[in-house]
């Protein structure tokens, strides 16, 4: 946090800058520029060095094209250590529109790209799963068929029609699953739907009833 400053840009703008840097820090810094002497007004959560009155080197502001945007980013920076930034720089322009002072927020990528690498590690492809450990495991292969069945048809189990189900149960009987005692209950749970459904379904599944036009007519 700066030390106390008459300046007037600095009280007009550290609660904004002060509020940057309590959401973001410790991972930013916040760096409000002097646009006229080309110096550091001051800094909140530094990542560097640098105090106010330091040189800012932000070059020629007064060549920036009066229409241009005033925020600039994010666009990327290199500490000397190596570590990556993210960076916003917003020129702040008095009331005649001259460049006054220059706010910039540094963030460090360093986290979040360690961050981004645990995730794609995480979710990096896995080996094959030893099947002969799992070759008895109905329960596993419940989850994974009807897993596989949201995955294809990109809807949640509640959404799933009738010949969805129909489906997921025609792939577990010829898994053999419903060979194994309570297989039922547990793939009704497995498609959140009651074993009366269950049965329901997996009845029409072996006995499917014949089209309209070979059904005889009874008098």
């Amino acid at each position: 946090m700066p030390a106390e400053t008459p300046d007037p840009r600095v009280r007009t703008w550290s609660p904004v800058c002060r509020a940057v840097a309590l959401l973001l820090g410790p991972y930013a810094e916040v760096v409000l520029h002097d646009a006229v002497t080309d110096r550091v007004l001051a800094v909140w959560h530094p990542l560097t060095a640098r105090a106010p009155g330091d040189p800012s080197l932000l070059g020629e502001l007064d060549e920036l094209d009066p229409s241009a945007p005033d925020v600039y980013g994010p666009y990327e920076k290199l500490l000397p250590d190596g570590r990556r930034l993210s960076s916003v720089s917003a020129v702040l322009r008095d009331e005649a529109g001259r460049p006054s002072a220059v706010l910039c927020v540094n963030l460090d990528r360093g986290p979040l790209d360690q961050a981004a690498a645990l995730l794609a590690n995480f979710a990096a492809p896995t080996a094959p799963r030893p099947e002969p450990l799992f070759e008895r495991d109905w329960s596993e292969r419940i989850n994974d068929v009807v897993g596989g069945h949201v995955r294809s048809r990109g809807r949640p189990l509640e959404r799933f029609t009738r010949e969805d189900r129909l489906a997921v149960l025609r792939e577990l009987d010829g898994a053999g699953v419903f060979a194994v005692r309570r297989a039922v209950p547990a793939v009704a749970t497995a498609l959140r739907i009651s074993r009366s459904t269950a049965y329901a379904l997996l009845a029409e599944l072996k006995h499917p009833a014949p089209p309209p036009s070979e059904r005889t007519e009874t008098g």
